[in-house]
């Protein structure tokens, strides 16, 4: 898998650089944007940027390739997945608290009209 994924010598690198800490802030990125009524492209343009920095802690601790572009989209799919889920898991839990006359839960990522 190494060369593939990650390009540290260990897998627990990229676990704890780019699923951890990077699906945590784009966790937390994606459920602000959720919170704020964002659409989604904005989640994605912030999304983009936090791949970058994720990219730029795998350089500066690790020595990483700052500027590859496959390793890049690598912590771009990571990041995009989490902040997705993140915010669809938020935007579920606002218009079924927020429209409890309108909608119920369907599931941790949907919602249906009430009948």
């Amino acid at each position: 898998m190494q060369g593939i994924i990650y390009e540290e010598p260990s897998a627990w690198l990229f676990l704890l650089v780019t699923v951890i800490l990077g699906g945590a802030g784009a966790w937390m990125t994606g459920r602000a944007c959720a919170q704020t009524w964002r659409p989604y492209y904005i989640l994605a343009v912030y999304l983009v940027i936090l791949a970058a920095a994720v990219r730029f802690i795998h350089m500066a601790l690790f020595q990483g390739t700052l500027l590859s572009p496959h390793y890049f989209l690598v912590d771009l799919v990571v990041v995009q997945a989490i902040g997705a889920i993140g915010y669809r898991y938020t935007r579920v839990k606002q218009m079924v608290s927020k429209y409890t006359w309108l909608f119920e839960p369907a599931g941790p990522f949907a919602w249906r009209s009430k009948r």
